[in-house]
């Protein structure tokens, strides 16, 4: 699907000076929805068109920069449509007609069994796993995860690895004079899975850091007297 999707870039990033955010926006909400569709064909181009001077300000920092809000966007646009999904119609709908929207009964398990063992988190780590990515804003909604929460989390992970994407476009954009889009977005997947590991490394930290502060702050607020804590609720 990779290559059949990039083989069409050449006619989607002539319409980029005009249209860029826009598609940028529409291209990562499909891919952060139910529909299979890689984010590696938006914002690895993204990237590259932004530091060849090629998207619609013409300035590569000012470029990516809104690059990746409207992509962080699109993504969490599309991650509402399938908390939503998991809010509005529940387990046993999608479960006997997902497969109608694209989900497998057995990679909605999954994704359900990863979001009940390590909770409300998962909707921010997993959105730096392939293929569990899209889905696990379903479980979300099946749990009834608050929206607030939901939100953040969901914002904050597609922002680090859009970001992710975004940075090895530009690298690749200022490193390298000519190049298929084709090429650009297997040799960028294949940077990316190279350093897979260190992001793996990095999302550890943070996760751990999280832990830390949840703890502590609930640590804090445990060793209150009782009438300030019930100020707190």
């Amino acid at each position: 699907m990779l290559e059949t999707l990039a083989s069409h870039l050449e006619s989607i990033a002539a319409l980029a000076p005009h249209w860029g955010f826009a598609l940028i926006f529409f291209f990562m909400a499909v891919e952060s929805s139910f529909i299979p569709f890689p984010s590696e064909v938006v914002m690895l181009p993204a990237g590259f068109l932004a530091f060849r001077r090629e998207l619609t300000l013409g300035s590569p920092w000012p470029d990516a920069a809104l690059a990746l809000f409207f992509g962080t966007l699109g993504s969490f646009a599309g991650a509402c449509v399938n908390y939503w999904l998991g809010l509005k119609l529940g387990r046993p709908f999608l479960y006997r007609y997902g497969k109608w929207f694209f989900l497998k009964p057995a990679t909605l398990r999954r994704s359900e069994e990863l979001f009940r063992r390590y909770g409300d988190v998962t909707t921010f780590v997993c959105r730096l796993i392939t293929v569990i990515r899209q889905l696990i804003s379903i479980p979300a909604g099946f749990a009834r995860m608050p929206f607030g929460r939901f939100a953040f989390f969901t914002v904050l992970g597609a922002g680090i690895w859009n970001l992710i994407l975004l940075a090895v476009g530009a690298w690749l954009g200022r490193e390298t004079q000519e190049m298929t889009y084709l090429e650009l977005v297997t040799r960028g997947k294949a940077l990316v899975t190279d350093h897979y590991g260190w992001i793996l490394a990095g999302l550890a930290v943070v996760v751990a850091v999280y832990a830390l502060c949840h703890r502590l702050a609930v640590g804090g607020r445990g060793a209150l007297p009782a009438e300030h804590q019930e100020n707190v609720r």
